[in-house]
Order: C-alpha cells, then structure tokens, then sequence
C-alpha cells in the first residue's frame, strides 16, 4: 500500500534539511558567522568552499593543502586568509578560532583530520566516500555522535531534485515494495593510470609535501602518478570506481528503502592484486528487508568499469538505452531507472502513461550543512546515515580485494574466487573469513593515526 504524503512527509529525512539535535556550544557568539578551516583547497576542496563560502554567513579563518601551487583559486576568491601545510598545525594555530571544517583530499586521509577536528568538537563536511576503510567509517560516526556533531558528507548529488524525487517515488509506493536492486556506473576502478605496479621514483616538486601527502598511508617514493586526483587507482589511497561513485549512485537506494548495514557481501573481478583496483567488478550485497521491501532481504547489485545488468530487467522500450551511470529499482508494481544525475522514469511505459511526477525544490547540500551548523542542528546526509552507507561501499572493497580468481592446476582455466562473506555489523566482524577482518581496518603512520570513539 502506497504511503501517503502526509506520512511520507512526516517520517521521511528528506522532509526537511535538518533535524534538531541536543545544542553544541560553539566558542563564540550564536548570531555571528561560522568560522571555517579548509583542508584541501582544489579540486573537489576547492568545490566545497566555493560552495560553503557563498553562504553569507560564512567566515573562512584558514586554508590547509599540502601542495604550495594549489591555493590560488580559493585565494582568488576568499584573499587574505591563512595557509597551512599541515592540518595539526592549522588546528593548533586557530584553537578555538574555528568552528568547522571541510575535508576535500585523498580519501586515506579523510578520517585522520575529520577525527583530530571533532575530537576538538569542530563541525565537519567531508568529502566521498567518508572513509578509506570500514572501521574509519564507523569511527567517524562514533565520534561525530560523541560530540554531538553537525556533520554532512561531500555526496551533493543526495540533496539534488532528481534524487530527491527518485527516493519519495520508491517512499509513496509509485511502484510497490522492491524486490531488488542494481547500480552501477561507468568508470573503471584503474582508469587514470592504467598502471599495475608502482611506477619509479620521481623527484618530488618543491611546491609538494610529500611526506603530508602520504600521511597515514605507507611511504612509498613520489611519482607523478598519485597526485593530484590520479591517487583513486592506488588501494593505498582511493578506493578504485566503487570508492569513488558508490556513495553517490547507491545513496538513493539507501534514502529511498530505509537501508542500514548488509548482511553479505560477495565479489567478483577482472583481476587484482594488492597495489590497484580491477578494471570492472560486480558486487552483490543482501540487506535485511525494510517496509519498502518485498522480502525478508533484499539484494543489491553494483558493478562498474563498463558492465551493466540486463536491459530486460527495467522493462523499457528496445529503443531506450540504459543510462551510463544508475540504479534499477525493480518493484512488484514496475521498475524505476534513477540515471546518474538526472529524473526518475518508471516503466513499462504503457502502465505510467499520464503519470504525474512530484515536484521538488532545489536545495544547496553546503547551505543546508552551514545552516545546520548555525542552528545546532543535523543534516539527513550527516555521518549517522553517511556512517553505513560508506561502509557499505568499503565492504564492498574488502570482497573484491579477496576475490582473487585462482588457476586451475589441471585445466588451465581461471576459477572464479566466490566465497560469500557474513557480516556482522554489530560486532564490526565477519562471521566466516576472519581473513577478511584484517582488510577492515589498516595500519597508520606515527603521527597520522586515526583515534577509536
């Protein structure tokens, strides 16, 4: 039975931009302007304080990136405010001169400065997927709760019309309770590089800290195949096409059917081994049932690097292509396609002809945090839902570090490694590899560790 809009607006975190939450006395006065410190002024850094900082009620109080050359755009645009290379410092300097951070680097550092700031009760908006491992991701929300934290992750697409609308179609039952599920996307997981192994050494740019940008990770020698951005292709670093897309593609799918931590998780590759990611993957999740769910469990489908599940399963046209990027919701009562950015369409056609699609209001993901921030309030994106759905995405990255196919010593052929991994969420453990409980976690360098909540 379809919910009605009533409820749907009652119950629904999309409901709202933020929810109230027990207060966090900032150090200064309520009615003035956020100060916030920004780690990692370009690329993706730089699109976030781009964002944050047209808020008028924003304060920049101190730029952080470990390469010299890199300031100039926020520069450009916000003069006159500090540089730092190294976040600890940055944090030192400005004491209780800031109020909250944004975290727009490589994905293994994310955790160790989103930690060290709220472990000083400062705001965090940090950039996909959250965190580089599992027990990152966890601890992230731990501590975001501890300090009662307003937090949001970098994945803006969740605060867009077209998802928005996407998630209340699944929530108003335009389709019925859903069966399964299929995401995928385009990239390959080591499309930047092409590389297997690591390059040789290459003498480091004056400009480059290279120690700072290595941070947590293992030392290793500088190559111009790690920075910038090309860092995705490297396990030490990114986290390959499900790292980098997942939490945007599958965080519709997490909104719309109410959808926590999986139960298993299975993986399948083009061949890995323990430098890169592989080119393409499948991954096959099961999540318990939900009240938008037809069964007991449920079972999520990603794949990337250019696969995509059958055209058969959405029921559309021969004529309509699957889009590059999305997810398929096949319900009892029709299929949704939700492409990558763009609206929903449900099929079959001739079922939704005359179908009126909701109208949603377009929002700002970095208004809504700042707001939230000012008004000691959480986002529906904060680290209490981004928390699961980014580990998700990681345990989605331990099977396939595991599922590497083996040779068959007779034939010759390569069997595929298929080994079903149970997840226990509570105890943050699998239940039948404890080979895998290793790859949950890693080991930091001194002076980058990340603290347990």
């Amino acid at each position: 039975m379809p919910t009605s809009r009533r409820s749907f607006l009652k119950n629904s975190t999309l409901a709202s931009a933020a929810v109230a939450f027990p207060a966090f006395v900032r150090g200064q006065n309520l009615n003035s302007k956020l100060q916030v410190a920004c780690v990692g002024v370009n690329g993706m850094g730089y699109s976030d304080l781009h964002n944050v900082g047209s808020h008028t009620s924003v304060k920049f109080v101190g730029f952080c990136d470990v390469d010299a050359n890199r300031f100039d755009k926020a520069d450009a645009e916000f003069p006159g405010v500090k540089h730092f290379s190294d976040y600890r410092e940055m944090f030192t300097t400005l004491g209780d001169g800031f109020d909250a951070v944004t975290v727009g680097i490589p994905d293994h550092m994310h955790a160790p400065v989103a930690v060290a700031a709220m472990q000083k009760g400062k705001h965090i908006y940090c950039q996909k997927p959250l965190a580089h491992t599992v027990w990152e991701a966890r601890q992230m929300k731990l501590w975001a709760e501890k300090k009662n934290l307003t937090t949001q992750m970098g994945n803006q697409i969740h605060s867009s019309i077209e998802y928005r609308m996407g998630t209340r179609l699944i929530k108003e039952g335009a389709i019925g309770k859903i069966k399964e599920v299929y995401s995928w996307v385009g990239v390959t997981g080591n499309e930047r590089t092409r590389m297997f192994q690591p390059p040789p050494a290459a003498q480091a740019p004056a400009n480059l800290n290279w120690d700072l940008w290595i941070g947590a990770a293992p030392m290793r020698d500088y190559a111009p195949a790690y920075h910038p951005f090309i860092w995705r292709d490297w396990q030490d670093f990114g986290g390959g096409g499900l790292g980098d897309f997942g939490c945007h593609i599958m965080d519709p799918v997490f909104t719309a059917l109410d959808l926590t931590a999986p139960i298993s998780v299975h993986a399948k590759n083009s061949g890995i081994n323990n430098q890169i990611w592989p080119t393409h993957e499948t991954i096959n999740y099961v999540f318990p049932g939900t009240e938008y769910t037809a069964g007991k469990t449920m079972k999520l489908t990603w794949m990337d690097g250019g696969l995509k599940p059958s055209h058969k399963l959405a029921q559309m046209p021969g004529d309509i292509d699957l889009p590059g990027s999305g997810s398929i919701f096949i319900g009892e009562g029709g299929t949704m396609v939700l492409a990558h950015v763009a609206g929903p369409r449900l099929y079959p056609l001739d079922k939704f002809t005359g179908f009126k699609y909701p109208k949603e209001e377009g929002r700002s993901h970095w208004h809504t945090w700042v707001d939230a921030c000012l008004a000691s309030k959480k986002t529906s994106d904060g680290f209490h839902y981004a928390g699961p759905l980014a580990e998700t995405v990681q345990l989605g990255n331990v099977a396939t570090r595991l599922a590497i196919p083996k040779i068959d010593p007779i034939t010759g052929r390569m069997e595929e490694a298929n080994k079903v991994l149970e997840w226990d969420a509570a105890n943050l453990k699998f239940t039948n590899a404890p080979e895998a409980d290793s790859l949950l976690t890693k080991t930091y360098r001194k002076g980058f560790e990340v603290a347990a909540a």
